[in-house]
This record gives structure tokens, sequence and C-alpha cells, in this order.
């Protein structure tokens, strides 16, 4: 994997999740945070960390904020420094700013100046259990579109042993499968012939509707 330097403003939980994951796939991560102590616990899984603060612009700028790729605001409770840093970050030039929403308007507020991506981690988590909750086979899902969604699926035990042709998935139930998630490996475009096992998982695309049908099959 190609690496990416990435900032991240804001060493909360949420904060941190993102940057540990992205320095532990490798990319270079400089974490930022008003705090010390959360900048010094974060020294042990990034790049670097400085103590520093976000709505000041000579701070950004003597980090070097122009030399990241992707700068992610991922500031908690506190919405006025969540807008002025981003607000910051677009006045410097900064390309692709992350911002985290506490709610709608704030979203919207951040959409308005400049954010290239808004991220609602409590409303999505919120529709990820509620999806979940109503459709128990359903392990994961990526959203496309308010229409389609890619979901991991456990397969019903009515469909075991029998191949994708017998089963005929796409038109008896208006979904398209795309890989076989078997024992931890990944069977991308699996043949008409290819037999499912029990245990396997699907992984389906098509519109929520169909989905949520097909998911609740036992």
């Amino acid at each position: 994997m190609k690496t990416k330097p990435y900032a991240v403003i804001g060493l909360g939980r949420f904060g941190t999740s993102i940057a540990k994951r992205l320095f532990e796939a490798g990319q270079e991560v400089l974490g930022i945070d008003i705090d010390e102590t959360k900048a010094e616990d974060a020294e042990l899984f990034l790049t670097h960390t400085v103590v520093a603060d976000a709505t000041d612009e000579k701070a950004l700028t003597s980090v070097g904020i122009l030399n990241f790729d992707y700068v992610i605001v991922a500031i908690g409770n506190n919405m006025q420094s969540s807008i002025l840093t981003v607000m910051i970050l677009k006045d410097l030039g900064v390309k692709k700013i992350i911002a985290k929403a506490l709610g709608k308007h704030h979203g919207q507020v951040l959409d308005k100046i400049g954010a290239n991506l808004i991220i609602y981690p409590e409303r999505d988590m919120g529709e990820r259990l509620a999806n979940q909750l109503l459709s128990p086979n359903m392990l994961n899902y990526i959203e496309l579109s308010n229409e389609y969604n890619i979901e991991e699926i456990m397969i019903p035990s009515k469909m075991a042993e029998k191949s994708l042709k017998e089963l005929d998935i796409r038109a008896k139930y208006k979904v398209s499968v795309i890989a076989i998630v078997r024992a931890g490996e990944i069977l991308v475009s699996p043949s008409p012939e290819k037999i499912i096992h029990r245990g396997d998982l699907l992984v389906i695309i098509g519109n929520k509707e169909s989905l949520a049908k097909f998911s609740r099959l036992e």
C-alpha cells in the first residue's frame, strides 16, 4: 500500500481509533491535540504527535499542516473549535478535510465552510446496530447511496451445499453475489457453479429493501 501522510486533529476515542488504524496500516500519521496528556499517550502508536491549539492558524502552519494529504478533524464536543479549525484549514489551502460532526446542523455548517467529507459516528453506529438487530444475518455493510448497499450476509441454512446457479439468487431475490468469504479467504466474482457451504458469508450488492428481505431468510 502506498503511504500517504495523514494528520488527525483531536485525539479522543474517535480520533485515536482512526489514527491508530491508519498507522497500523503503514501510513504516516501526525496526531494533534491541545491536551498534552492525550498527545503523550498517542506517542506510542503514531508517527508523530504534537501539542497544539488547532484554532490557532500559526500553530497549524508551524506543524506543516499543508504537507498532509488528508487532515481529519476529530475534535470531541467543542463544536465551535471544530468549525473554526475547518475554516482555518480551508483558508490555508488543505485539499482534503474530513470532519466529525456532532449532529445534523453541525454537519451542515461543516459542509458549507468546505469540509470534503462529514462523518457522523454516533448516528452511523446507531444505524449499524439497528440494521443488525433488524437483519440478524447481516454482519457488515457499505452504504453506496440512499438506495443501494453492499452487505456481508451469513448464508441461510437452506442454501448450504448448493451452487449459485442452482440458487439463482439474482432472479429470486433481486440481489447479486459479488464475492464469497470462506475461512478468512475472499473468492471474488464466483462462478455460477461455485458451491456455497455452511459457514460461508456472501458479499452481496442490491437495493436496501431486497437486501433486508434476503438477510432475514432462514
